[in-house]
């Protein structure tokens, strides 16, 4: 009988894939192999696996650049990092190797921005798209940033206030954008998206604010949809509002050229995932060059704002299961080192699902177990996978270890679960490595940051030592 946890996958999944495979009965990430990991580093253990950031960039830059060539399309296309997927200083250096741009969303993204510009990661010529709802700090920043030099910063408008606080602190013109407030998908509790301004008050409000402005440039329609690009009628049918926005706006405006799609890209969550990239970006483009050559306005140029598409899939994180509790006659609970609330929060807020593999063990059986993290919380369990109904692993024995990991974790979670700060029932944050690999392929690691000790939560609560 097929009994074995490998066959289990096999029989699954199409396996082994790109990025998984097997060295015995041990996983490989990448051909890294995360056994020697946990025996170097120990766990619970955070990581990130830097090469994965460029290597997604440019896929997506090599999409877009064969769909515009396809379709004739007679524009540029602008590739913007969205900060607050993973504001990592490491990120950062990784993602900024590769000619892209920057999204920012709030106050002290800008000093990143500045600290960026002063290390020489980007430089004048790197547009700095600034999003969000703007109170007075951030709106000072920016002001700072255009003040000094920084002529391709970019403010988006959300609401039209902002328009004059902008014009009270920068010096001279500068450049603009406004965003479309979309119309969420029909099941959403809420009909209009809170960010931006609505689809029929975009031309009224250019033409009454901005047109005879002289120190106003209007560059750039921004456009986001928070489900993500999908293939459905609901993302199609937002599309072509905007292009029609685009088109209208565009009429009365010769200085706009610009049309920001946003950010969206799924990335894996199963290894059962499929999506196709290509596809969906030619059917964009081509919508948008259609609707164009039809109204006879030039084609805009194209950013987009991936967050989650340039780092998620860098990240990872693995535990060991510490014990099994049988709690009645169908429950097994396997408990992990660290705690899902803590370290992977989207799990238990959004109820999301990553890729979770047993580490070794892979010839062994398997059974079906439901995963506990160690707080005091009934809601800190992870307990099915994205396609799946049921968790399955290599059967529990205590004198043989299992390892488990998550995957493609890169985006938000540090940042969610408060980095570097307190944590419920004060689980102790995990150290956290960095993964890297230079010309030759030569694989390297260092550590971030170590896990936190009592000493480090003490401090954060105000316990001082006595002297």
């Amino acid at each position: 009988m097929n009994t074995k946890y490998s066959d289990l996958i096999n029989q699954t999944y199409y396996f082994p894939q790109e990025e998984f495979k097997l060295n015995k009965d041990n996983l490989l990430f990448h051909n890294i192999d995360l056994m020697k990991l946990v025996e170097q580093y120990g766990t619970p253990l955070k990581f990130t696996y830097l090469p994965q950031i460029s290597e997604n960039i440019n896929k997506a830059k090599a999409w877009f650049r064969k769909s515009m060539e396809k379709n004739k399309y007679e524009a540029k296309y602008y590739y913007c990092y969205c900060t607050k997927s993973s504001h990592f200083e490491y990120i950062m250096n990784e993602a900024f190797k590769n000619n892209i741009h920057v999204e920012t969303s709030s106050a002290f993204d800008i000093n990143i921005v500045e600290n960026l510009l002063e290390n020489g990661k980007i430089n004048k010529s790197t547009y700095v798209i600034c999003n969000g709802f703007k109170r007075d700090e951030y709106i000072t920043n920016i002001a700072r940033l255009i003040n000094n030099g920084h002529k391709n910063t970019i403010p988006i408008i959300d609401n039209y206030e902002e328009l004059d606080l902008l014009q009270s602190e920068i010096k001279g013109k500068f450049k603009i954008g406004i965003r479309i407030a979309a119309e969420e998908e029909p099941k959403f509790e809420f009909y209009t998206s809170r960010l931006g301004i609505g689809y029929k008050n975009i031309v009224s409000f250019y033409k009454k604010q901005i047109q005879e402005n002289d120190k106003l440039e209007l560059k750039m329609l921004h456009f986001f949809i928070n489900t993500g690009i999908n293939d459905t009628a609901y993302y199609w049918n937002e599309l072509v509002k905007c292009i029609k926005v685009y088109i209208a706006l565009k009429r009365e405006c010769p200085t706009l050229d610009g049309l920001n799609i946003g950010g969206g890209f799924p990335i894996k969550n199963s290894l059962a995932f499929e999506y196709d990239y290509q596809y969906m970006i030619d059917e964009i483009i081509n919508q948008i060059k259609i609707a164009c050559d039809e109204a006879e306005v030039d084609v805009p140029n194209i950013f987009t704002e991936f967050g989650s598409f340039t780092v998620g899939e860098s990240g990872g994180a693995i535990y060991q299961i510490l014990y099994q509790k049988q709690q009645n006659d169908r429950e097994k609970w396997n408990m992990i080192d660290s705690s899902f609330i803590t370290t992977l929060p989207d799990t238990w807020a959004i109820n999301k699902r990553f890729i979770m593999l047993a580490v070794n063990r892979w010839n062994d059986t398997y059974e079906r177990v439901l995963l506990g993290g160690l707080t005091c919380d009934s809601d800190d369990y992870y307990n099915s996978e994205q396609n799946m109904n049921a968790i399955y692993l290599p059967k529990y024995n205590k004198e043989k270890p299992l390892y488990i990991g998550f995957f493609n974790t890169g985006a938000y979670q540090e940042t969610i679960g408060g980095y570097g700060g307190l944590h419920h029932c004060l689980i102790p944050q995990p150290k956290h490595i960095l993964i890297d690999r230079d010309e030759n392929g030569i694989l390297a690691t260092e550590v971030f940051s170590e896990q936190q000790t009592s000493d480090d939560v003490l401090k954060i609560l105000g316990y001082t030592k006595k002297v």
